[in-house]
């Protein structure tokens, strides 16, 4: 993060409103001081998703909190980038600009990923655990380069893979979905088989590693052929990183069969019951930021 701020005494004055892209490049940095590794273009893929739901709570003009709630059409929305300058926790802030914001989901069902020291707070505020994920990391053992069936993401296959995305994620978000498999960094493919898809990834170049998502797949060969495409553009000895859930056990099986190493947990929670994807497919999730 930015110097301390010093001087800010009174914490009532604090407002809440939609941040400018440029505000949440810097939350950004915010959450790469977290140690969350964030992509290195990420706020410029998440922002345009719904840009009125990426909030900064300020005071005195200064930037001291964050909180984003995306909306994913009528009936889901994400919540992420909880955050409050460290030396302003302890004060309020964060379940101020908590409240100040969570209207912006309207009624919709929420989704967030909660570390374990938040996961109390989240289920006081209505959010109850649906599943354990696991960011596994670590330099990949090297398969063999671009893998049999797979092919690089190509404009005309976004319409496919906006479909097969679909069946893995609770709402439609073919724009998003369009952006970041195209955004500069980015590298994607998708596994073809007789011109269907069974599956598609990314990779983007993060703080601490590259990280992997999404990574969805029909079988656990998919996702290996994926698996290895992905990593194979990579420098050696460069790291990557993965968010698995945790009840896909041949997820965590290809992670560690690559050389990955289980680092820490977060829990998937909703304000209701989980909604309908093919967990099968999700061999590693697209971000923990924005779901």
């Amino acid at each position: 993060m930015t110097e301390p701020l010093t001087g800010i005494q009174d914490t009532t004055d604090l407002t809440v409103a939609p941040a400018t892209l440029e505000e949440w490049r810097r939350i950004a940095e915010w959450a790469a001081a977290e140690g969350w590794n964030p992509g290195d273009g990420d706020a410029a893929c998440f922002h345009p998703t719904d840009p009125e739901g990426f909030f900064v709570g300020r005071i005195d003009g200064a930037v001291v909190s964050a909180v984003s709630i995306v909306r994913y059409g009528a009936d889901y929305a994400f919540l992420g980038h909880y955050l409050v300058r460290p030396e302003l926790r302890g004060r309020g802030i964060g379940l101020a600009t908590w409240r100040a914001a969570l209207p912006h989901a309207g009624t919709r069902l929420i989704g967030l990923d909660a570390v374990p020291a938040q996961q109390g707070n989240y289920e006081r505020s209505g959010f109850g655990a649906a599943y354990d994920t696991v960011r596994y990391g670590g330099v990949p053992r090297r398969g063999g380069g671009i893998a049999p069936g797979v092919v690089p993401v190509t404009a005309d296959l976004l319409t496919a893979i906006g479909a097969y995305d679909r069946t893995c994620f609770p709402a439609e978000r073919d724009a998003f979905v369009a952006r970041w498999l195209t955004a500069p960094g980015h590298t994607a493919y998708a596994r073809l088989d007789r011109g269907r898809i069974t599956g598609y990834g990314a990779i983007r170049p993060g703080r601490e590693a590259h990280r992997i998502g999404p990574l969805f797949a029909d079988t656990t060969e998919d996702a290996e052929a994926l698996f290895d495409s992905l990593t194979a553009g990579i420098a050696e000895g460069e790291a990557v990183a993965v968010d698995v859930p945790e009840p896909h056990r041949e997820g965590a099986a290809l992670a560690a069969d690559r050389g990955l190493t289980a680092q820490f947990p977060t829990t998937r929670m909703y304000t209701g019951p989980a909604p309908a994807v093919r967990t099968e497919r999700v061999f590693g999730v697209t971000s923990l930021e924005l779901g």
